[in-house]
């Protein structure tokens, strides 16, 4: 099944370079239109799983995590925060992205492999110049299966005992605003905030 995408130009935001693509070339930018963000048109096919992924500031995390094969859709969100709310202080939630994928396509274990290919599994707290308890690194889920496989795979690492990730069950999750959906198809010239180099960043699109 193929991602829905929808051609717009850049209206009103950050007119300073739009249409031009985070890897250097010109396109016109593709974002997801707000009705392909109806996650409920999946709940009936039985092959596609959700979980939660953080890897610091959101905006790079969903547009790698867009590009990869078998995710077939994404939503920039709160997880495992205290509240319902976008508004008020910090309530300790991560910055994360909601990944809807076939499992018959990409495994937990792929999904572990790709974060690790964007994040520094070491740190605490801190990616590239993103510091604060949000930009923590984890993956979360309501299924003990999917936990289970992302533990076994920091398991069997060689240097297990030096990653920070969490692998959690999730517990909470509030969609973010508008303004942070797809954000770096909208404005691919905030991509040079991102700490996720451009070539990684890039690296699965078009593929």
């Amino acid at each position: 099944m193929e991602k829905v995408y929808a051609e717009k130009r850049v209206e009103g935001g950050n007119p300073r370079n739009p249409g031009k693509a985070c890897g250097g070339s010109e396109k016109m930018v593709l974002y997801f239109m707000s009705e392909a963000l109806n996650f409920e048109k999946w709940k009936g096919i039985r092959s596609m799983e959700t979980v939660y992924m953080a890897g610091g500031c959101l905006w790079g995390v969903q547009h790698f995590f867009d590009s990869l094969p078998g995710v077939q859709m994404t939503e920039a969100g709160r997880a495992n925060g205290q509240t319902n709310s976008l508004d008020g202080e910090y309530d300790g939630y991560a910055e994360c992205v909601k990944v809807i994928f076939d499992e018959k396509l990409v495994s937990i274990t792929n999904l572990m492999e790709y974060l690790f290919e964007i994040i520094d599994p070491y740190s605490l707290n801190k990616q590239g110049v993103d510091v604060g308890k949000k930009y923590r690194t984890g993956i979360y889920s309501t299924s003990e299966k999917h936990l289970e496989e992302a533990k076994d795979f920091i398991h069997h690492r060689e240097d297990r005992d030096k990653i920070v990730v969490e692998v959690l069950p999730l517990t909470n999750y509030v969609r973010s605003a508008e303004e942070h959906q797809h954000h770096l198809e909208r404005y691919p010239e905030d991509c040079s905030y991102c700490h996720i180099p451009n070539e990684v960043l890039n690296k699965y699109r078009n593929h």
